[in-house]
């Protein structure tokens, strides 16, 4: 095969590949992981051959997987460079600020419709697909700095009350940003309709709750036992 041929044969393939992610992307989005199969994944990319899912990705597992790093590349450039230009003595607010906004200047960046918080979410609360979304995020150095200074700035949390919070604080992101972005799909009124409001907002409500006082911290010491060891490790 010539350099002309095989260069040929590689944009076909890139090009297919980028259809068959688009596809899954917005059919999970909409149905979920559990409810969409390979073939029609492949009969939405407009690929008449049922296995091409497998071809170029193998399974669903890895198929999702490549749909979430296709995403947490870009938010991750946004996010080190939030960091990068963060002040001296960076306060709760500059540390919500480089968790929420990365995402939501990602997706606006995207242009109406997208898919991706909604796609998100759906894996978020599929235990098959839980840790890609999850888990897999924690590689990232620049979110690990972001949980650093969050919790560099809750001395007196106790552990298990952090740990609470975050996964809350995440799935109020996460859920809040599928939220907005299924109204701006379909047209649908809402309070806020700019990802830069609903940014201000989380940052405001994600703030309130890691400040918010606990009655944990006068209850002594609790059992961690059930504390992700990875994220127990990120919080010491």
């Amino acid at each position: 095969m010539t350099s002309l041929g095989r260069a040929v044969r590689s944009e076909r393939a890139s090009s297919t590949q980028e259809a068959i992610l688009a596809a899954a992307e917005r059919l999970f989005a909409e149905h979920g992981m559990f409810a969409v199969s390979n073939r029609q994944v492949s009969e939405a990319a407009g690929q008449g051959n049922n296995a091409a899912v497998g071809y170029h990705f193998g399974t669903k597992t890895d198929l999702v997987r490549a749909i979430e790093q296709k995403h947490r590349l870009p938010v991750e450039r946004l996010r080190e460079q939030m960091v990068a230009e963060l002040p001296n003595a960076p306060a709760m607010r500059d540390w919500v600020a480089c968790l929420v906004c990365p995402l939501t200047e990602h997706l606006e960046a995207l242009g109406n419709p997208t898919w991706y918080a909604r796609f998100a979410a759906q894996a978020m609360t599929d235990p098959a697909y839980h840790n890609i979304v999850v888990k897999d995020a924690l590689s990232s150095p620049s979110l690990v700095r972001v949980i650093d200074g969050i919790n560099g700035c809750l001395p007196d949390l106790p552990l298990d009350v952090r740990y609470q919070r975050n996964l809350m604080a995440r799935n109020l992101l996460m859920h809040t940003c599928a939220d907005l972005e299924r109204a701006l799909a379909t047209g649908t009124s809402t309070p806020r309709p700019s990802w830069r409001a609903t940014a201000t907002a989380l940052i405001d409500a994600i703030v309130g709750l890691w400040l918010a006082p606990s009655q944990r911290a006068s209850e002594g010491p609790a059992d961690e036992s059930d504390c992700g060891p990875r994220y127990l490790r990120l919080l010491r």
